[in-house]
């Protein structure tokens, strides 16, 4: 199979799967999503969503975050892991925000990615998911699974990324980024598949005898 038929078939596979993909991350706002994508670095999403309410409801924008101590920031997130850094981070960047935006997120990735604690991979997701822009970060998910099915060579999440934006087409990009981490959870683990086990492994590659091992990002 061809790497154009893998892509085909992987796309029409997916929106079987998942003809709807919500956003996994809980917020109000784009700041807010902003934030958890921060806090979503080294930590589920699922405990993501529950230390965000009570973040939230010390403060819900920027500017309000802004006079947040930073003590009281890094209590309440300290269960996600990295909670010096992402304190300082979001302190830091609410101030800039209020700063230079007027309290408004940027919608530009150079922009974002100026911004402490955001790096690429953050600020493609808000940009995706907040404003709705052609967009395709690589998560580990991601990364793993695009190299079980061929699709990259894997030698790093900025070649992944390039590798997948020139395969599918622009409009898929925000949905499909998400269908591939919603199927690589659920079907396509790190452990549960070889690169052998899942359907669409075995599809793409039906005589494929040795377990693949992905690159790490």
């Amino acid at each position: 199979m061809l790497k154009k038929d893998r892509a085909s078939y992987i796309q029409k596979k997916l929106d079987k799967l998942y003809p709807k993909t919500p956003i996994p991350l809980n917020s109000k706002s784009t700041f807010q999503l902003l934030i958890a994508v921060l806090l979503s670095a080294q930590c589920t999403d699922e405990r993501v969503n529950k230390i965000t309410p009570k973040l939230f409801s010390e403060a819900n924008n920027a500017e309000k975050m802004s006079k947040v101590s930073l003590n009281k920031i890094y209590k309440i997130i300290r269960p996600c892991g990295l909670a010096p850094q992402k304190s300082k981070a979001i302190l830091k960047l609410s101030k800039i925000l209020v700063n230079q935006y007027k309290g408004k997120v940027p919608r530009e990735l150079k922009d974002l990615e100026k911004l402490p604690g955001v790096g690429h991979k953050t600020a493609s997701v808000v940009v995706s998911q907040a404003f709705n822009i052609p967009a395709f970060p690589v998560d580990t998910h991601i990364h793993r699974l695009a190299q079980r099915w061929g699709l990259t060579n894997g030698k790093n999440v900025k070649k992944t990324e390039e590798d997948l934006k020139s395969i599918f087409p622009k409009e898929n990009w925000n949905k499909l980024h998400l269908q591939i981490i919603f199927y690589g959870r659920e079907f396509c683990t790190a452990r549960g598949c070889d690169g052998r086990q899942c359907e669409i492994c075995q599809k793409c590659y039906p005589k494929r005898r040795k377990a693949f091992k992905a690159k790490k990002p």
